[in-house]
């Protein structure tokens, strides 16, 4: 049987899932799965819903929003990948000593391709009992535009992911003041379905999630340079060596996870950030939005690396 697989955007966070095609662990699993570009992040809940497509993977948050719209939607994450932030906050000069409070005196542009990043980092600032709206935000640009804003000066900060940091860093043109893994585990990235298709071809899933894992064993186990040759051909446009220095940004941060499990605090942290940046009104449970049992089998079944 095919599994049809959405990927929402072509980001390098992405790296270990793009890795699992690159290394074909899937097929060494016997399972048949086809990459397939979704009509965008915001369509493939309802694709999953519709039947339009059975696997797709995404951020917990895409679950979360859709079980507060549609309580009975029985959307389920069920594999993680992605358990940290992947997100940074670049300044225009060196700030050695900065504490995130040191926003509130800056023009920073964020994210306005996906919510999830200004949800976290609006709730982290919240946590240290600072005001969100009082910092001077740019939230409409994108961020090869605050990129460019931030090379020419007329801002003093920028919120983006990968290659744009390294670009920046490498260039001289930015300066790392923050990396939003640093506040911990904080679900980012699993693949997600509705739980009659994971009833319904739980042994397609299952194998999914064992490819999986495998991979995540190899990734762990592999050099960066390893790392970065194996999945070069799905960043065509992207240096090798700038390439290769995300992986060890990314990897020394421990962006990716080690197994499969989509752990509770992590999901919660994620949770309350949604909530308290207005994303969603309803605290749906972790039983309701994730179920491990999947990551548990293949993890007790100890599989070896690809």
């Amino acid at each position: 049987m095919t599994i049809t697989l959405y990927e929402n955007f072509r980001a390098v966070f992405y790296l270990p899932f793009y890795a699992a095609h690159a290394l074909d662990a899937y097929a060494a699993e016997g399972v048949d799965v086809r990459l397939e570009t979704s009509p965008s992040p915001e369509m493939s809940a309802t694709a999953l819903l519709n039947q339009d497509t059975d696997v797709s993977w995404g951020g917990p948050m895409r679950v979360l929003l859709t079980h507060d719209r549609l309580p009975d939607c029985n959307l389920v994450a069920f594999c993680e990948v992605v358990t940290r932030d992947p997100f940074f906050i670049i300044g225009r000069t060196p700030q050695p000593n900065f504490h995130l409070q040191d926003l509130l005196e800056m023009q920073v542009g964020t994210v306005s391709e996906v919510p999830t990043p200004w949800l976290c980092l609006q709730d982290d600032l919240r946590r240290l009992n600072l005001d969100p709206d009082a910092l001077d935000r740019i939230p409409d640009r994108s961020m090869a535009e605050n990129e460019a804003a931030l090379r020419d000066g007329t801002l003093d900060a920028v919120q983006v992911f990968q290659p744009y940091a390294e670009h920046l860093l490498r260039d001289g043109a930015g300066h790392m003041l923050y990396a939003a893994a640093s506040r911990g585990p904080c679900s980012y990235t699993t693949l997600y379905t509705t739980r009659n298709t994971l009833e319904e071809q739980r042994d397609s899933l299952l194998a999914m999630t064992r490819a999986i894992y495998r991979m995540q064993k190899w990734l762990h186990g592999s050099s960066d340079e390893t790392v970065a040759d194996t999945v070069a051909s799905f960043f065509p446009g992207l240096d090798r060596d700038v390439l290769t220095a995300i992986i060890a940004r990314y990897r020394e941060l421990g962006i990716w996870g080690t197994n499969p499990i989509l752990p509770q605090g992590g999901f919660e942290r994620l949770r309350d950030s949604c909530l308290s940046g207005g994303l969603i009104s309803r605290a749906a449970a972790y039983a309701e939005c994730v179920d491990t049992s999947l990551a548990e089998e293949v993890i007790a079944a100890d599989p070896p690396p690809m």
